[in-house]
């Protein structure tokens, strides 16, 4: 029973890369993972306190930091697989938890057991993508997420809320239409959809004149209105994935029918 412990102790350690624990770990970039986990903490107290507002704005903050940790992992080389490990646990707080329990108690509790049913489909939906992001981060696409990353789908749960404060909606038609994000969202994260991660966008590589006029019109239209401009960029990004992959599959459909066609007007030859 020992050795097969042992062996089982092993396995592990192989999975994980053979990295040791012990040589230290890097402190920048799990520092900001760490704020991104508690901002996401906070997030749930709030949500507890009924402050739905302050609830859903750390939600969006957990998301600037949980950028910031991975970027400043590759700039001064120190991803490590300690790091991967403690973000993707820190996600399914911050992105999973918390927007969960904030739609629940925002929203879905009118609905009884299937308010706390959506809920948690999308926690537990969120975990599977996490976990199916980790084992297949060797072997798919860098410019490309496998299913609509949890960050989004948290960040389109927070700036909806934001979005009904803004303009103090109340009422069934708030809670059927979280109910249906909900289920949706949680569909989209364990999809096979394609969605595009900006993981190879370098901003520190010359870029045209027009992108850095694009990204100052948009840092100012987000100042001015920002509940409404952020509701708008996550739920182009949510819809982007579906859109993209119904492009490519007509162009794909297309480009195969070309060469049918063109056999058949060779077949039939010149006329008259």
């Amino acid at each position: 029973m020992r050795e097969r412990f042992s062996r089982g102790q092993g396995l592990q350690k192989r999975r994980l890369g053979g990295e040791n624990i012990r040589k230290g770990i890097y402190i920048l970039p799990n520092l900001f993972t760490s704020a991104s986990l508690f901002a996401g903490f906070y997030s749930i107290v709030a949500t507890l306190n009924g402050d739905f507002a302050h609830a859903s704005w750390a939600i969006i903050v957990s998301m600037f930091c949980d950028g910031a940790d991975g970027r400043i992992a590759r700039m001064t080389s120190s991803t490590s697989r300690f790091g991967v490990e403690y973000d993707s646990l820190s996600d399914l707080v911050s992105f999973g938890v918390a927007p969960g329990l904030l739609a629940y108690q925002w929203a879905l509790r009118p609905y009884g057991n299937w308010g706390w049913s959506a809920a948690f489909l999308f926690v537990v939906c969120g975990a599977l993508r996490l976990a199916r992001y980790n084992v297949q981060i060797d072997n798919i696409e860098s410019v490309t997420f496998n299913g609509l990353p949890i960050p989004g789908s948290a960040g389109l749960v927070a700036t909806t809320v934001l979005l009904y404060y803004k303009f103090q909606v109340t009422g069934p038609t708030k809670q059927l239409a979280v109910l249906l994000l909900i289920f949706l969202l949680a569909f989209l994260m364990v999809s096979n959809i394609k969605f595009l991660s900006f993981k190879e966008l370098e901003l520190r590589r010359r870029k045209p004149f027009t992108a850095l006029l694009a990204i100052i019109v948009l840092l100012v239209l987000i100042v001015n209105e920002p509940q409404i401009v952020l509701f708008t960029l996550f739920t182009i990004y949510a819809l982007h994935g579906p859109v993209r992959g119904i492009f490519l599959r007509m162009r794909r459909r297309r480009n195969a029918a070309l060469p049918l066609e063109e056999e058949a007007g060779q077949a039939q030859g010149p006329t008259g």
